[in-house]
């Protein structure tokens, strides 16, 4: 019995041993399982009647209150974790592709001329105005435009360190364009006469600041603060059609190439549009060369911005139609109007809405932010402030005449007067003022303010005020005044004026003409109208009398008979 007792001891310590072995086993598999779990390699068993398990078995009847198995199968999909230790694996075979129709069938290759001359054909449609390239994705745009990189010498591979500045260092003799010293005497010379200090936007910066103009008047730098350029593109940013808005009377005046060359280069796929508004103020003949001549670059179209009667809005619409099409793919369109102040930027979405929805006034400077405006569901317009560019190097007569500052906060208005005397015709100035003849421009204003009225203490014509409304007289465009297209000089306008003018006389005695081979048609005519009325009155009477005389035998011939 001790014996057995003691062997019984024994084995049930050798059983604690083992459920001890066993317990400590259990736990690492648990702990094995769970690091499986967490990295994705394995997956939670699941009962048979799971809710997670899309081979669970469903009562017939019940089908429409359970998940279904593919809804099991997504939620599923969302719990797994990817299997992270098989995605970082290297493959250590060939992988094998799976055999596909288009090996046996024609192969899309393309050799390389008609790779350069796809090239060629792409820039030529990339920069003609009239053209649009249509599904860019589809085309292989790294192989048809040149991938551009900084080009960085690395002068290690070209000299050593050794050849250049160590003990076998080699002295290279310095290319020069002149090898004696008069030809860099010519040379210093021809460049001196072309230099000029209008041009040098570095000049400013070199003068003191003792010696700068300090009494310079401030106004002249409206259009170019920080905010309205940061407003400027945001509009450019927004837009997908820029419309750039052109003063008729002076387009080149009021064209900001800087605008134009910065979405050339950081956003081609823009489109740009040109409006040459305000041709109700020069001549039809002048704003046809205009259109002309910045057809060249961009689509022109000539404008009136009107509420009431428009020109050429529906060609406009038209245009704007067009972009709709060509980008169908995105919800809506945006159409940016950007340009000089006071050109009529506002007035134009006006004219396209057929109501005020933008302030406009006939100042510059009334568009303090940009606005969203919609013309349809798809095409939204974007009003934006005047912007002026710096860089133009433009004087200040050219700054106030372009209509840029506000004539009643000029420090000294009665400046500005020379040059508009100078620019419009004098019978147009005699016919609106009414000032026969003058010596210069104080003896023009000091007769002007007489005549208005205008005097000060003593009988001496203010001259400021005069001055004020004539520069916005001249803004507002009641003194007649336009520039000339490049190539067309006042001489040629009046000859063609002259033949406009034969061919208008011309085309009138066509007219007065045929009107009077009509008059002499239709006097023939009237006359045999005439004639046929006499003749058909003459057959009727005969045809009368033949009647009468048939009545007449009738009756007599009753008489006989009754006789």
């Amino acid at each position: 019995a001790e014996y057995m007792g003691i062997q019984f001891n024994k084995q049930s310590e050798v059983c604690k041993i083992k459920m001890v072995k066993r317990s400590k086993n259990a736990n690492k598999a648990t702990n094995k399982f769970n690091m499986k779990y967490k990295t994705g390699e394995a997956k939670r068993p699941m009962s048979k009647n799971a809710s997670n398990n899309p081979e669970r078995k469903i009562e017939k009847g019940s089908e429409g209150f359970y998940r279904t198995k593919a809804t099991i199968n997504r939620l599923n999909m969302y719990n797994d974790k990817p299997d992270i230790k098989k995605m970082e694996k290297q493959p250590d075979k060939p992988a094998r592709i799976e055999p596909d129709r288009k090996w046996f069938g024609n192969v899309r290759t393309i050799d390389q001329k008609q790779l350069e001359r796809l090239r060629v054909e792409m820039a030529t449609r990339t920069k003609d105005p009239y053209s649009m390239i249509i599904k860019q994705k589809k085309l292989p745009i790294s192989l048809i435009t040149e991938p551009t990189k900084q080009a960085k010498m690395n002068l290690l591979d070209v000299e050593t360190f050794e050849e250049t500045f160590g003990p076998k260092s080699r002295r290279k003799k310095p290319k020069l364009n002149n090898f004696s010293l008069e030809a860099i005497v010519e040379n210093a010379e021809s460049v001196t006469s072309s230099y000029k200090v209008e041009k040098d936007s570095n000049h400013l910066k070199t003068i003191p600041l003792d010696q700068r103009d300090e009494n310079r008047d401030k106004r002249l730098e409206a259009g170019q603060s920080k905010r309205i350029w940061e407003e400027l593109y945001k509009v450019l940013d927004s837009s997908d059609v820029v419309c750039q808005i052109l003063d008729a009377r002076d387009p080149l005046g009021t064209r900001c190439r800087h605008v134009e060359e910065h979405i050339k280069k950081n956003a081609p796929h823009k489109h740009m549009v040109l409006l040459l508004n305000k041709c109700d103020l020069i001549p039809t003949s002048v704003t046809a060369k205009w259109v002309k001549y910045l057809s060249q670059d961009y689509p022109t179209i000539a404008y009136k911005a009107s509420i009431s009667n428009p020109f050429g809005k529906a060609q406009f619409i038209q245009i704007l139609r067009q972009f709709d099409n060509f980008h169908k793919d995105k919800k809506n369109i945006s159409i940016g109007f950007i340009g000089y102040p006071n050109v009529g930027k506002s007035s134009i979405i006006n004219s396209l809405r057929k109501r005020k929805v933008c302030k406009a006034a006939p100042i510059p400077g009334e568009t303090k932010v940009w606005q969203y405006v919609n013309l349809t569901k798809r095409i939204y317009l974007i009003d934006c402030p005047g912007i002026v560019y710096q860089g133009d190097f433009e004087n200040e007569v050219d700054t106030v005449l372009k209509g840029v500052v506000r004539a009643e906060k000029l420090m000294d208005p009665t400046y500005y007067i020379d040059a508009i005397l100078g620019r419009a015709k004098k019978s147009d100035i005699i016919k609106i003022y009414g000032v026969e003849q003058w010596t210069d421009y104080e003896d023009f204003l000091q007769q002007l303010a007489q005549k208005k009225g205008k005097l000060l203490k003593g009988g001496e014509g203010d001259k400021n005020v005069v001055a004020k409304s004539m520069i916005i007289d001249w803004q507002r465009g009641k003194i007649p005044y336009f520039a000339l297209p490049p190539g067309m000089t006042w001489e040629n306008r009046k000859e063609e004026q002259l033949a406009q003018q034969e061919a208008e006389k011309i085309a009138e005695a066509q007219a007065l003409g045929i009107d009077r081979e009509l008059e002499d048609n239709l006097e023939v005519k009237e006359d045999q109208q005439q004639e046929q009325a006499e003749d058909g009155i003459e057959k009727d009477d005969d045809e009368l009398e033949e009647e009468d005389g048939e009545e007449d035998g009738e009756e007599d011939g009753k008489e006989a008979n009754n006789q």
